[in-house]
C-alpha cells in the first residue's frame, strides 16, 4: 500500500503532511517513528495530519518523531494552511483550524507567508502546567531559579497551546543545548515534559534562540516557542511588543499588545516535495 505525503517546513522546521480528507490513514502513532527517520523514512520534526472538524474548518493532528502527539505547533499551522490552499481544499484568505489546545486562526500574509493569531498566553503554572512558581497564582512565571545538572539557571515557563520554558543565556550558539535541553525537557517541574527555548537578546527588537522539542530534539525552528519566548521577554520589558525572533532557520516577526490580547506570529511555509510511503516496506523496517 502506498499513501501519497507532502514534506513542507516552516523556517527550516519541517513536517510530513498527510491529507486524512483524501485518504484513509492507517493508525499513526506507530507509523511516525519510521517515518521520522532520516535514514530509511522521510524525515521530519513533526507529523501534520488534515482532518475534517465538527468545530472548525479543519481539524490538525500532530505528531512528534517518537510518535507521541502534540498539542500544538505554530510553524506546523502555518504549513498545514498553505497545504491547504495548494491543496485546493481552500481558497479563503483565513480558516479556523481545531487542534488539541483550541481554535487556531491562520491567514494568508502573501506569497509563502502566514499570519497566526496564537490566542493569549497562558501564565497561570497550573494550567502551563508547571510546579515553579506558586501554582495556586495566575501567574506568571518569571526568571525563577532551577537546578538542571549541577547549573543554577532563571527560567521562565508559558504555554502558547503547549509548555515552555525559556532562559536567556549569554552565548546561544555555545550554550549546551543538547545536554540541558533534555534535561530540562524531563525536569519534574513539568508534569508534561516542556519545550525548551534558550534565549540570547541581541536588542529590544531582536533575540536569537535555539530550541530544544520535546520527543523531537533540537529543531531548526520552533513558532510556538518564539511566541513563548516573546511573551516571556516582553513581561520583562526586556524586547519591544513588536520583535524578531531569529531562529537558526529563518525569522519570526511576534507581536503582543498585553494581557488577554491574542499572540500574533507571522512567518514563512513552503512546500518542499510530493512522494508516496510504502507502508509495507516502513512496517518492515
Amino acid at each position: 500500500m502506498r499513501l501519497p505525503f507532502t514534506k513542507m517546513h516552516g523556517a527550516g522546521n519541517d513536517f510530513v503532511v498527510l491529507d486524512g480528507l483524501r485518504e484513509e490513514l492507517p493508525p499513526l502513532e506507530a507509523l511516525a517513528r519510521p517515518i521520522a527517520d532520516r535514514h530509511t523514512g522521510v524525515g521530519f520534526d513533526q507529523l501534520l495530519v488534515v482532518r475534517p472538524s465538527q468545530v472548525a474548518d479543519f481539524r490538525m493532528e500532530i505528531f512528534n518523531a517518537d510518535g507521541s502527539q502534540v498539542e500544538m505547533c505554530a510553524n506546523g499551522i502555518r504549513c498545514f494552511f498553505q497545504y491547504l490552499r495548494e491543496a485546493g481544499h481552500s481558497s479563503a484568505e483565513s480558516v479556523r483550524v481545531e487542534t488539541l489546545s483550541g481554535v487556531v486562526v491562520p491567514r494568508h500574509a502573501g506569497e509563502g507567508r502566514v499570519t497566526v493569531d496564537m490566542g493569549p498566553p497562558v501564565l497561570a503554572p497550573a494550567k502551563i502546567p508547571t510546579t515553579l512558581g506558586d501554582p495556586t497564582s495566575e501567574g506568571p512565571v518569571l526568571d525563577v531559579p532551577l537546578v538542571v545538572n549541577g547549573e543554577r539557571l532563571l527560567v521562565s515557563s508559558v504555554s502558547m497551546g503547549n509548555p515552555h520554558c525559556v532562559t536567556v543565556v549569554e552565548d546561544v550558539d555555545r550554550f549546551p543545548v543538547e545536554s540541558l535541553g533534555p534535561a530540562i525537557e524531563h525536569h519534574e517541574v513539568f508534569p508534561n515534559r516542556v519545550n525548551v527555548e534558550f534565549v540570547q537578546i541581541e536588542g529590544r527588537d531582536r533575540v536569537r534562540q535555539r530550541t530544544w522539542e520535546r520527543g523531537t530534539g533540537e529543531t531548526l525552528a520552533c513558532g510556538s516557542g518564539a511566541c513563548a519566548t516573546a511573551v516571556a521577554l516582553m513581561l520583562q520589558d526586556r524586547v519591544d511588543r513588536e520583535v524578531t525572533i531569529a531562529l537558526r532557520g529563518g525569522d519570526l516577526q511576534i507581536a503582543w499588545k498585553g494581557g488577554d490580547e491574542s499572540v500574533f506570529m507571522t512567518g514563512p511555509a513552503a512546500t518542499v516535495y510530493t512522494g508516496s510511503l510504502d507502508l509495507d516496506a516502513l512496517a518492515r523496517g
